[in-house]
Protein backbone atom coordinates (compact mmCIF):
# COMPACT_ATOMS: atom_id res chain seq x y z
CA UNK A 1 0.00 0.00 0.00
CA UNK A 2 1.11 3.55 -0.71
CA UNK A 3 0.87 5.89 2.26
CA UNK A 4 0.78 9.63 1.61
CA UNK A 5 1.20 12.01 4.52
CA UNK A 6 0.80 15.78 4.38
CA UNK A 7 1.95 17.84 7.36
CA UNK A 8 0.06 21.10 7.86
CA UNK A 9 0.63 24.04 10.17
CA UNK A 10 -2.19 24.27 12.71
CA UNK A 11 -2.64 28.04 12.47
CA UNK A 12 -3.24 28.44 8.74
CA UNK A 13 -3.30 24.87 7.34
CA UNK A 14 -0.23 25.65 5.19
CA UNK A 15 1.43 22.47 3.89
CA UNK A 16 4.81 22.16 5.62
CA UNK A 17 5.94 18.78 4.31
CA UNK A 18 4.83 15.65 2.54
CA UNK A 19 5.96 12.04 2.39
CA UNK A 20 4.92 9.28 0.00
CA UNK A 21 6.05 5.74 0.72
CA UNK A 22 5.36 2.17 -0.23
CA UNK A 23 4.14 0.31 -3.27
CA UNK A 24 0.54 -0.10 -4.38
CA UNK A 25 0.89 -3.80 -5.25
CA UNK A 26 -2.00 -3.35 -7.67
CA UNK A 27 -0.19 -5.26 -10.41
CA UNK A 28 3.25 -6.67 -11.22
CA UNK A 29 6.22 -4.34 -11.34
CA UNK A 30 6.14 -2.35 -14.57
CA UNK A 31 2.39 -2.82 -14.99
CA UNK A 32 1.17 -1.14 -11.78
CA UNK A 33 -0.98 1.79 -12.94
CA UNK A 34 -1.62 2.94 -9.37
CA UNK A 35 2.11 3.26 -8.59
CA UNK A 36 2.65 4.93 -11.94
CA UNK A 37 -0.13 7.43 -11.30
CA UNK A 38 1.07 8.36 -7.82
CA UNK A 39 4.65 8.67 -9.08
CA UNK A 40 3.64 10.85 -12.03
CA UNK A 41 1.59 13.17 -9.82
CA UNK A 42 4.17 13.51 -7.06
CA UNK A 43 7.32 13.85 -9.18
CA UNK A 44 5.42 16.06 -11.64
CA UNK A 45 4.39 18.36 -8.80
CA UNK A 46 7.97 18.68 -7.52
CA UNK A 47 9.10 19.49 -11.07
CA UNK A 48 6.25 21.99 -11.53
CA UNK A 49 7.16 23.77 -8.29
CA UNK A 50 10.72 24.14 -9.50
CA UNK A 51 9.71 25.25 -13.01
CA UNK A 52 6.64 27.43 -12.28
CA UNK A 53 7.42 28.83 -8.83
CA UNK A 54 11.19 28.93 -9.19
CA UNK A 55 11.58 27.08 -5.89
CA UNK A 56 13.86 24.08 -5.55
CA UNK A 57 12.39 21.74 -2.99
CA UNK A 58 14.73 19.76 -0.77
CA UNK A 59 13.17 16.52 -2.01
CA UNK A 60 14.49 13.09 -1.12
CA UNK A 61 13.64 10.19 -3.39
CA UNK A 62 14.47 6.52 -3.58
CA UNK A 63 12.60 3.37 -4.54
CA UNK A 64 9.03 3.71 -3.25
CA UNK A 65 9.73 6.86 -1.26
CA UNK A 66 9.53 10.63 -1.90
CA UNK A 67 9.49 13.33 0.75
CA UNK A 68 10.12 17.03 1.13
CA UNK A 69 10.07 19.73 3.75
CA UNK A 70 8.61 22.87 2.21
CA UNK A 71 10.89 25.87 2.74
CA UNK A 72 9.61 29.10 4.24
CA UNK A 73 9.71 31.65 1.45
CA UNK A 74 10.08 35.41 1.81
CA UNK A 75 8.30 35.98 -1.52
CA UNK A 76 4.55 35.67 -0.84
CA UNK A 77 3.77 35.22 -4.55
CA UNK A 78 6.16 32.27 -4.90
CA UNK A 79 4.88 30.80 -1.63
CA UNK A 80 1.31 31.04 -2.92
CA UNK A 81 2.27 29.21 -6.12
CA UNK A 82 4.01 26.46 -4.14
CA UNK A 83 1.02 26.00 -1.87
CA UNK A 84 -1.40 25.94 -4.81
CA UNK A 85 0.65 23.26 -6.56
CA UNK A 86 0.85 21.19 -3.36
CA UNK A 87 -2.92 21.48 -2.83
CA UNK A 88 -3.37 20.41 -6.44
CA UNK A 89 -1.18 17.37 -5.81
CA UNK A 90 -3.38 16.46 -2.85
CA UNK A 91 -6.56 16.75 -4.96
CA UNK A 92 -5.06 14.56 -7.71
CA UNK A 93 -3.96 11.91 -5.20
CA UNK A 94 -7.41 11.96 -3.56
CA UNK A 95 -8.87 11.29 -7.02
CA UNK A 96 -6.76 8.13 -7.25
CA UNK A 97 -7.94 6.98 -3.81
CA UNK A 98 -11.57 7.19 -4.95
CA UNK A 99 -10.95 4.36 -7.40
CA UNK A 100 -8.01 2.58 -5.78
CA UNK A 101 -8.51 3.19 -2.06
CA UNK A 102 -7.31 -0.32 -1.19
CA UNK A 103 -3.90 0.62 -2.59
CA UNK A 104 -3.42 4.28 -1.55
CA UNK A 105 -4.20 6.00 1.74
CA UNK A 106 -3.78 9.71 2.52
CA UNK A 107 -3.22 11.20 5.98
CA UNK A 108 -3.15 14.84 6.93
CA UNK A 109 -1.41 15.73 10.19
CA UNK A 110 -1.15 19.02 12.01
CA UNK A 111 1.94 20.41 13.69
Amino acid sequence: MITVTFMRRVADRRILAFAIEGHANYAKYGKDIVCAGVSAISVGTVNAIEELAGVELPAKMKDGWLSSEIPTLSDPEADGRVQLLLESMLVMLETITKSYGKHVVIHEKLR
